[in-house]
C-alpha cells in the first residue's frame, strides 16, 4: 500500500526490517532506507537487497511513510533538514521520549503516531505499544499496525502511560537477558556445561512466558503450582526474596520509566 523509508538503520531499525521481510508484510523493492555510515549502508543493502535513498530528503520525497529510528540527540537536525519534504507524508517514531507535539513543532505539515516497540521483533515476538495520540489516517494507522503485527504484539495507550511502557516492554529485554545469563551462571556454577546452562535458562524463561500468555493465569498462581511445600523450588524462591529479587525489578522499571520522563521534558 505504502513504499517505506526508513530514516535510521541501527538495531532497532534493522529488527523491524528484519521482521517485515521475514513476514511479507513489504517487498523490497517497497523499502528504502538511510544510515548515517557508508560502511553499515553497504552492508545493509548487500543483506537485505533493498535501496538506500542519497540523503533525508531523498527519501522523504521518494516515501509515503517513513519510519524515524535514529538516536534521540540527532532528530532535530534530520527532521530540521526534510522538514519542508515530510509536508503531508505520515511519520512513524520509535524514538523515546518524543510525542506527538514535539515533532509537529518541528514538521507542522506531517503526520505523526509515536511508537514504542521493543528488540524482539527481530524473531517475531515483539512488543509494540502505539501512541493514541496520533494524527494518521484510518487508512496509515492500520498499516502501521499491521506493519507491526507481523513482528509481535501490538497494544495501545495514552501519552501519559508511555515513560512506564518503555519501563517494562521497551527496557524489558535487557532485564530479561541479565535473569538468563544470571540463571545460566547458577548453572554453571553447579557444575552444568556452559552451552546447556544457556540452553537451560532460556528455554526456561520462553516456555514461562508461554505459560503465563495462553493460561491467562496470575504468575503467583502459576508460581504456586511448582512450589510443592518443603521442596526445592520454595527454597530457591525464599532466596531470592531475602535477595531482594522483586524489590529490584520494580526499582529498575521505576529508574527507567523515570528517566524516560526526564527525557519527554527535554
Amino acid at each position: 500500500m505504502k513504499k517505506l523509508g526508513f530514516l535510521g538503520m541501527g538495531n532497532m531499525g534493522e529488527a523491524l526490517l528484519k521482521g517485515i521481510l521475514a513476514n511479507d508484510c513489504l517487498s523490497n523493492d517497497d523499502i528504502l532506507f538511510l544510515a548515517k555510515r557508508p560502511e553499515r549502508i553497504e552492508q545493509i543493502e548487500h543483506k537485505y537487497s533493498i535501496s538506500s535513498a542519497r540523503d533525508s530528503i531523498d527519501l522523504a520525497q521518494s516515501c509515503e511513510m517513513l519510519l524515524l529510528a535514529v538516536k534521540p540527540d540527532v532528530c532535530i537536525n534530520i527532521l530540521l533538514e526534510c522538514a519542508d519534504a515530510l509536508a503531508g507524508k505520515a511519520l512513524i517514531s520509535v524514538i523515546a521520549g518524543w510525542s506527538k507535539e514535539d515533532y509537529e513543532a518541528l514538521v507542522p505539515d506531517c503526520r505523526v503516531l509515536c511508537v514504542m516497540p521493543n528488540t524482539p521483533v527481530m524473531v517475531g515476538e515483539g512488543m509494540t505499544v502505539f501512541n493514541t495520540n496520533h494524527s494518521f489516517t484510518d487508512e496509515e494507522y492500520a498499516f502501521a499496525r499491521q506493519i507491526f503485527a507481523s513482528v509481535g504484539k501490538v497494544a495501545q495507550l495514552p501519552q501519559n502511560k508511555m515513560a512506564a511502557v518503555t519501563g517494562v516492554s521497551g527496557s524489558g529485554p535487557a532485564y530479561v537477558y541479565l535473569f538468563i545469563e544470571a540463571l545460566a551462571d547458577g548453572g554453571v556454577f553447579e557444575g552444568l556445561p556452559r552451552e546447556l546452562a544457556y540452553e537451560l535458562a532460556s528455554q526456561t524463561v520462553l516456555g514461562a512466558a508461554k505459560m503465563v500468555m495462553e493460561t491467562k493465569k496470575h504468575p503467583g498462581a502459576l508460581k504456586d503450582a511448582v512450589c510443592s511445600p518443603g521442596g526445592t523450588t520454595i527454597e530457591a524462591v525464599s532466596a531470592l526474596e531475602h535477595a531482594g529479587f522483586r524489590a529490584a525489578v520494580l526499582d529498575a522499571v521505576s529508574a527507567c520509566t523515570k528517566k524516560a520522563k526526564q527525557m519527554a521534558q527535554k
